[in-house]
């Protein structure tokens, strides 16, 4: 029944993918393949703005990053609804290569203001980098951050080491690692 749901959501997703992936002009800093180094920026609050506004989901939607264990994986990086966190190599830097059926798939972490870590999060990794719809993506070690529609609640990590919309996907560690299967 678990798969069923999960092939269900998958094929939905997929089915909106024809908006296709573009870039943006990024806001934060750090460069996401480096490994080292992180978006500057952190503390203070933000909400996120609302989907009906951006045309997109957002994962969370206040910047609030946090850190809890999940499956296997241990502790990852996590929004403040419990949803694990992924990063995307697709991604260039950190501006975001994931829009329209992309984003509907894998909804950005947005914010408002400044992203907020809590628990583990590292707030030093906290960075951000505007999208092309001018609203402002959360990064972390320099990768932007992503929910994922196919986990239905805390503690689930399904897009864990996938390949969708041309590159993987994988949750993040509160030390900026990426997770492994």
């Amino acid at each position: 029944m678990k798969r069923t749901i999960y092939a269900l959501c998958l094929a939905a997703a997929i089915a909106v993918a024809i908006a296709g992936c573009g870039s943006s002009e990024s806001t934060g800093s750090g460069g996401a393949y480096s490994g080292k180094g992180g978006g500057g920026g952190g503390g203070g609050g933000g909400g996120g703005k609302p989907a009906a506004e951006t045309g997109e989901t957002s994962g969370g939607g206040d910047g609030i990053v946090t850190a809890a264990k999940t499956g296997d994986l241990g502790m990852v990086l996590v929004d403040s609804e419990g949803r694990t966190l992924y990063d995307f190599h697709k991604d260039k830097g950190s501006k975001s290569a994931c829009y329209g059926g992309c984003a509907a798939a894998w909804p950005p972490l947005l914010t408002e203001g400044n992203p907020q870590a809590q628990g583990a999060a590292d707030r030093g990794m906290l960075g951000t980098t505007k999208r092309n719809d001018g609203t402002v993506q959360v990064t972390y070690n320099g990768w932007p951050l992503y929910a994922y529609v196919g986990d239905k609640k805390p503690g689930e990590a399904n897009g864990n080491d996938t390949s969708q919309f041309g590159a993987q996907w994988y949750a993040l560690k509160p030390n900026g690692e990426e997770a492994g299967d």
